[in-house]
């Protein structure tokens, strides 16, 4: 059974019309790769429906860990999304699936038309960080809040490239879940210079998300 039904394949190519730039999406499988077939498959359907804008690269994390390490990528399956001029720190460890699926495509079309939409106090504040600020989003593909705190987490590194931003399913990643203590999600995790500062549970709006960071900060 495909992963994209054809009705959502048709709902893509008008969504695709929006794209303006080429976005690159590397794709990190690994040995241990229990959805990789699934998760090429969903990139190769948004290639596809894409008239060209969408560009995939496979790596194999396991054979090229100069380069993974070169690019940040700290586990596989990953997927990263880049855009036609620019490194973004947007990050999918695991498979987007289920409303995952909808951060993907949503991430792709920003980057896409390098149009960030939040208030202009926000993105000032976004891009007045001046540290290197990793930010963990844990979901799952059933939550349905958890795309919002992805999203949210994804606009901030495209704003600020001092920003890495991953999304983590994780069921997938269950010994990074049992670490960071994962009992809901969404689960944020900040890490500032690689040292972890705050975590919370929750969508927050992006006022109080900006101020978490900001308290990571201090």
């Amino acid at each position: 059974m495909a992963i994209v039904d054809e009705s959502t394949k048709k709902q893509l190519e008008e969504l695709f019309k929006q794209l303006d730039k080429n976005v690159r999406i590397l794709f990190f499988k690994g040995e241990e790769c229990i959805y990789c077939n699934e998760i090429k498959e969903i990139i190769d359907t948004l290639a596809e429906t894409s008239n060209g804008k969408i560009l995939v690269e496979e790596h194999d994390y396991d054979k090229e860990k100069e380069l993974a390490e070169k690019l940040g990528v700290k586990m596989a399956p990953a997927i990263l999304l880049y855009g036609e001029e620019k490194e973004y720190g947007v990050k999918y460890y695991g498979i987007p699936s289920g409303y995952e699926f909808q951060s993907l495509v949503e991430d792709i079309i920003d980057i896409s038309r390098g149009e960030i939409d939040l208030p202009k106090s926000i993105k000032e504040k976004i891009e007045n960080i001046d540290k290197d600020i990793e930010i963990l989003v844990f979901v799952t593909p059933t939550c349905p809040y958890c795309p919002r705190a992805v999203r949210s987490a994804h606009k901030y590194a495209i704003i600020n490239q001092r920003i890495d931003a991953a999304m983590i399913e994780a069921m997938e990643f269950e010994d990074l879940s049992r670490q960071y203590n994962v009992m809901a999600v969404p689960k944020i995790v900040i890490r500032v210079n690689g040292e972890d500062k705050e975590e919370f549970e929750g969508a927050y709006p992006d006022a109080a998300f900006v101020e978490k960071i900001y308290e990571s900060l201090k």
